[in-house]
């Protein structure tokens, strides 16, 4: 009979917990089914907070009728909360007034007038993660068996499962508002960035909605911007703002750029390689998450996010794309200003230098209109790119805006053209004697973009251009000395002077002439010698060298004369080479020469 009642009572206790109702709610109607079901006068929910060393009052059933304050704060040391959950079972204390473990519910018995208390670790938490004990008293003393134990565990079992599914519900219903507010605020960024545009009033409004340190690095503008400083840095945000605006802005930079071209780790969360940088004397070590911005299939940018306290949710990689969508939008408004601006001005002089005008009126009035003055003197700093692999950011964008700081921290006027080789910074024309700001601009340009592309490009200065007709020529005879320091392997400065006048020649011929002519020459003498191991060119080139006397090339070679002789004889009756008459030796040294460079080359 007595089971039958209490069946029915966990019938009653289950609708009465599961009847609705926020996480306080179903606890209450909890303690109070404990009570009434159970036996028991009063009861409370505890959560225990052991990092603070205290057992907190969650809710209460006290049906007295006196109004007096009730301590809600229980030292651990004095609670069996505690014991509780460390043991995983129920604390029964058949008397707490006389009981010397809990002093605390010793005081509290005779205050309240109750006698035994019956604790019960439950298997949940609160909302703040801390777990629950179930603990109930009686007025006066009693026994407690086995199966009052289990029925009250029963009860207690009910309420966890009541508790889990509030826990569901209400993470359910956070996760679907930041859903919804993450798909509110892609929708506003979106439109903020379609009709703004501005980086200033894109970056509050993400501060806002992030948490975590940001670094937006705009490869179009080649700006770096930050926000807040990064967690646990130690560096207040203005001075973190005012060292990445300065100093730690191309470091920003050169590893957003390393982590696009070589990137470390792949994916949602994909980080970095681990940066050390150092603001104000402190040193900061971290391994931000680099996300690319992408704007029309090429990346424009970076945003940089600083590891913070709280981890990435789906809401928050939900707002991410958002936030990198609109950043990736205005950037590419930058590209598409940027391509606009410069698309005429790069076709009329790459007209202009491929001699593809006829009317020298004609191409000056159109270059005038776009601030082009071909009647005055010029001159052009050509800056060839060294061979790269491609990258998402066309060379113009990433050099445009370095070169034209450059140009006005030197206070020298130029116009800045883009073409596909690279870059040219038309100036008006200097004397000999002035060269000297020219050469330091030039310095400077071959570092800022070595720094940019991680090579050291090509530049030089082109003669004085007084006519249109004076572009093409300037534009040949350089680009012809960069081929030469290229295949060389000289890139810097150039200067005409350096070069010696073989490379000259091997520019001024095709290569594949130049290559025929080697090999129609000395070609099977040199595959000879590769396949055989001979020192057939080795020996001719000495000979040549020392002039065609046999002593000195036996001495320079350290190898006596008769060997000397029998090798020129071999020679002859092999490749039918004889540098006996003059013409057949400058012919003969002139494609050792060449071959040489082309072997330096390849």
């Amino acid at each position: 009979m007595v089971e039958t009642s209490r069946i029915q009572s966990l019938r009653v206790v289950a609708s009465l917990i599961n009847s609705g109702g926020d996480l306080a709610t179903v606890l209450q109607r909890l303690v109070l089914a404990s009570c009434r079901h159970a036996n028991w006068s009063m009861g409370s929910i505890m959560a225990v907070d052991v990092e603070h060393g205290y057992a907190l009052v969650v809710v209460r059933h006290d049906p007295t009728l006196i109004q007096r304050p009730l301590p809600d704060r229980w030292e651990l040391a004095t609670s069996p909360s505690l014991v509780a959950l460390r043991r995983n079972e129920p604390i029964f204390i058949p008397d707490a007034r006389v009981s010397e473990e809990f002093p605390g519910y010793r005081r509290e018995a005779f205050e309240r007038d109750y006698h035994s208390v019956l604790v019960m670790p439950m298997n949940c938490t609160d909302d703040s993660g801390r777990p629950l004990v179930l603990s109930v008293v009686s007025r006066g003393i009693v026994e407690v068996s086995d199966e009052d134990l289990a029925f009250i565990g029963m009860i207690v079992q009910l309420g966890e499962i009541a508790v889990e599914r509030q826990h569901r519900l209400r993470a359910e219903t956070l996760a679907a508002e930041r859903l919804q507010r993450a798909l509110e605020v892609n929708t506003s960024l979106l439109r903020q960035a379609l009709e703004d545009g501005a980086m200033a009033t894109l970056l509050p409004r993400i501060r806002d909605l992030l948490p975590y340190s940001i670094v937006i690095v705009d490869f179009t503008a080649n700006l770096v911007t930050a926000d807040r400083a990064p967690c646990g840095s130690d560096i207040g945000d203005a001075d973190w703002q005012a060292a990445v605006a300065a100093d730690l802005g191309p470091s920003i930079m050169k590893a957003a750029r390393d982590a696009i071209d070589h990137p470390v780790a792949t994916g949602p969360a994909a980080t970095g390689a681990t940066l050390f940088w150092e603001v104000n004397g402190k040193r900061i070590r971290t391994a931000p998450r680099i996300d690319p911005l992408t704007a029309d299939g090429e990346v424009v940018g970076v945003l940089m996010i600083f590891p913070g306290p709280q981890p990435y949710g789906q809401a928050d990689q939900l707002l991410l794309d958002g936030i990198k969508h609109a950043l990736g939008i205005q950037m590419l408004r930058n590209v598409i200003r940027f391509r606009y601006e410069n698309r005429t001005v790069t076709e009329l002089f790459l007209e202009l230098v491929e001699r593809r005008w006829r009317d020298p009126l004609d191409i000056g009035q159109r270059a005038l209109r776009l601030g082009l003055n071909l009647d005055l003197p010029a001159q052009m700093i050509l800056v060839g790119l060294p061979g790269r692999s491609p990258r998402a950011v066309s060379a113009a964008a990433d050099l445009q805006l370095p070169v034209q700081r450059l140009l006005s921290l030197h206070g020298i006027a130029g116009t800045l053209v883009t073409v596909p080789a690279g870059l040219v910074c038309l100036i008006p024309a200097v004397d000999e004697r002035s060269h000297g700001p020219v050469k330091r601009l030039m310095a400077q340009i071959a570092r800022s973009v070595a720094d940019i592309l991680h090579a050291e490009p090509f530049v030089v200065l082109t003669s004085r251009c007084m006519a249109p007709p004076d572009y093409a020529e300037a534009w040949d005879r350089s680009w012809r000395m960069i081929r030469i320091a290229e295949e060389f392997g000289r890139p810097g400065v150039l200067d005409a002077r350096q070069f010696g006048p073989l490379p000259m020649l091997l520019a001024a011929a095709n290569t594949h002439e130049v290559r025929g002519y080697v090999a129609d020459s000395i070609g099977a003498l040199i595959e000879y010698d590769r396949q055989h191991g001979t020192p057939y060119l080795e020996t001719l080139s000495a000979y040549l060298k020392t002039g065609c006397r046999t002593k000195a090339c036996s001495d320079q070679l350290g190898v006596h004369v008769t060997t000397l002789r029998y090798r020129l004889t071999r020679i002859e009756e092999l490749f039918g080479i004889d540098v006996e008459s003059p013409d057949r030796r400058f012919s003969v040294e002139l494609a050792i020469h060449l071959s040489g460079v082309i072997d330096r080359s390849t």
